[in-house]
């Protein structure tokens, strides 16, 4: 997660009301001079503000305490009414003559960064505020049964990974979606329209036009976009899917889980079925289901801490020839929960000053995910930096997908020949090419399972917006979409009084979410570019980067963009191609989908 102080305010969930626009004289129309104005007064007035309020922001999640959170809301108030002003009178100055390239991106940015617009006429925004309050007051207090007593949303995530009784799983995932997503449907409702007309405001045909215009493209042309690298993927899925439905059945039966057709949701380790690591114990191969170490037993047995953990994070970057990390990182970072006061845990990347305080947040453990986590937040740091040169509207990744990616496809570099690099792993105890298949298996659980799910919420709520799916058929086309594109089925039968997307955060919270298919996707292609000009000619999972300084220098001069340019330049500054594309996942992943094919042979594919 990524936590800057301008995307605390540009990508804010913004509900308050704007203060009427002034583009010089009434009814001109305004000139290029004029927009080059408001773009520097208002970069000048977001970087004043930004300051203050990052801090503010660092202050309540690492001091969570009543009076940090009374100045939390009020900074993000002004944060929000500061930036749906801006977006609005930047909407007025996109039609002025002769605007360089330069101020019309800027423009641009202003324009369509806001993810929930609010209408201007009286009452309007306070309304839409008021429903999507009200819509995540009901997703963070709501609650599930398990064996019939209440349990909290964050339990039942927990419980949904390592339970494997069917009837306690169904009734999780039930009580969940019944009690947290079925009180939302009408607030819902009554927020589209009122989303929608805030983007008309702005000049979108509805907010999934608006959201898809973020892309340096029309919005019909991301939507096909998104459709092309999905079926470039299809297939490697739809052998996952295959395989897994398989040895659910052997696992519950026939009676549980069908030997064809879609899979029941709840089966798969997860609430929304996003991502199905945490039944690999179900799935692993025979005899290959070990992976042949376990980087937290490493780690142990080196004696490392939070610190050490850190600093080889750090010692990845500093090998492609980046400099390290300032000092203030390590002196003002949040490493470990503190004994004496509430934070909160979840990682994030932060640059409190969009300079150089960078830092991260994080309750560390001596365990495989938080190393690999590490890598991946210190990534956001050391873009943040980067680009920290650039105009203030700039800084940030070359679109939403890319700074999630930088990060996780350094952590896809965490093989054992690194480990080996940094003396974690012993060479005699590399694992064999025979422990690869477990290996690869254990990423698609997670990294491949989630491609579908990252896809169709979008899908869904693009239909929503436009009109394509009427409010009396939200649930029917949730499920719709949810059997199309993952191949899952409810384990209860599900009507129109029901409203299962609310009960994912992303949908009350209105936060846009294909940058996470995105980031998928563009992480592999990042990682197979570093791994051509570092020379490498093994499997392409086994390669890693490390230590490789004309990788790095490719890798800067993509960072140091920021979004100054459309990202297709970022993309060929550093992969040689203008097209994100699944080929590289495909690559990676190539020898698991040939032993996963051998594995499905006579067995039927797809739903």
């Amino acid at each position: 997660m990524i936590r800057t102080g301008i995307s605390t305010i540009a990508l804010a969930l913004m509900m308050a009301g704007p203060a009427a626009a002034q583009t010089g004289k009434q009814g001109a129309t305004p000139t290029a001079a004029e927009a080059d104005a408001f773009v520097a007064r208002a970069s000048k007035e977001f970087a004043e503000f930004s300051v203050d309020d990052a801090r503010i922001q660092w202050i309540y999640a690492t001091y969570i305490t009543p009076d940090s959170a009374a100045l939390v809301a009020k900074s993000g108030a002004e944060g929000t009414e500061m930036a749906v002003r801006f977006a609005l009178e930047a909407a007025k100055y996109d039609k002025a003559k002769g605007l360089s390239p330069d101020t019309k991106r800027q423009l641009d940015i202003l324009r369509s960064a806001i993810t929930s617009p609010a209408p201007t006429r009286d009452g309007a925004a306070t309304a839409l505020a008021e429903l999507q309050t009200d819509m995540q007051t009901v997703y963070g207090t709501g609650k599930g049964t398990l064996n019939g007593k209440p349990i909290s949303g964050s339990d039942i995530e927990a419980a949904m990974g390592t339970s494997r009784n069917p009837a306690e799983l169904k009734e999780m995932w039930t009580n969940w979606h019944d009690n947290v997503g079925a009180p939302q449907r009408q607030d819902y409702q009554r927020s589209v329209g009122l989303l929608n007309e805030g983007a008309r405001e702005l000049g979108f045909k509805d907010v999934g036009a608006m959201w898809r215009s973020n892309y340096d493209m029309p919005p019909e042309e991301f939507a096909k976009l998104t459709d092309k690298l999905w079926n470039e993927v299809k297939p490697l899925y739809e052998s996952l899917h295959t395989y897994v439905r398989w040895k659910l059945n052997e696992k519950y039966g026939d009676a549980v889980q069908s030997k064809t057709g879609p899979i029941r949701a709840d089966l798969l380790g997860n609430m929304w079925a996003q991502e199905w690591g945490n039944i690999y114990d179900i799935v692993a191969p025979e005899g290959a289901g070990d992976l042949g170490y376990d980087i937290g037993e490493l780690l142990q047995a080196k004696d490392y801490d939070a610190i050490k953990m850190v600093k080889a994070g750090e010692g990845f970057y500093s090998s492609l020839g980046m400099a390290p990390m300032p000092e203030t990182f390590w002196q003002r970072s949040l490493f470990t929960k503190p004994a004496d006061r509430e934070v909160q845990c979840h990682a994030s990347a932060w640059n409190l000053d969009n300079v150089d305080d960078l830092r991260i947040k994080m309750c560390i453990k001596v365990n495989s995910d938080d190393f690999v986590t590490i890598h991946h937040e210190l990534g956001h740091n050391y873009y943040q930096r980067a680009y920290n040169q650039k105009p203030l509207l700039y800084r940030t990744g070359a679109n939403d997908g890319f700074h999630e990616a930088i990060g996780d496809f350094v952590a896809l570099s965490i093989t054992p020949d690194y480990l080996v690099s940094i003396g974690l792993l012993d060479e005699s105890k590399v694992p064999s090419a025979d422990k690869d298949t477990g290996l690869l298996l254990r990423q698609a659980m997670d990294k491949v399972a989630f491609l579908p799910f990252g896809l169709l919420i979008d899908k869904w709520r693009w239909g929503v917006f436009s009109g394509g799916i009427p409010a009396g058929g939200y649930q029917g086309a949730w499920d719709a979409l949810r059997l199309q594109y993952q191949g899952i089925t409810p384990p209860v039968k599900r009507d129109e009084t029901k409203f299962d997307p609310g009960a994912k955060y992303h949908i009350p919270a209105n936060v846009p979410y294909t940058r996470y298919f995105l980031a998928r996707l563009l992480q592999f292609q990042f990682y197979k570019a570093a791994c051509d000009q570092a020379g490498w000619t093994g499997p392409l999972h086994r390669c890693s980067f490390y230590d490789n300084k004309e990788v790095g220098a490719k890798l800067n001069a993509m960072l140091e963009m920021g979004a100054s340019k459309p990202w297709p330049d970022a993309l060929e500054a550093f992969t040689g191609s203008r097209e994100m594309s699944g080929a590289a996942m495909v690559e990676y992943f190539a020898p698991l989908k040939a032993w996963l094919d051998e594995q499905n042979k006579g067995k039927p594919t797809g739903w």
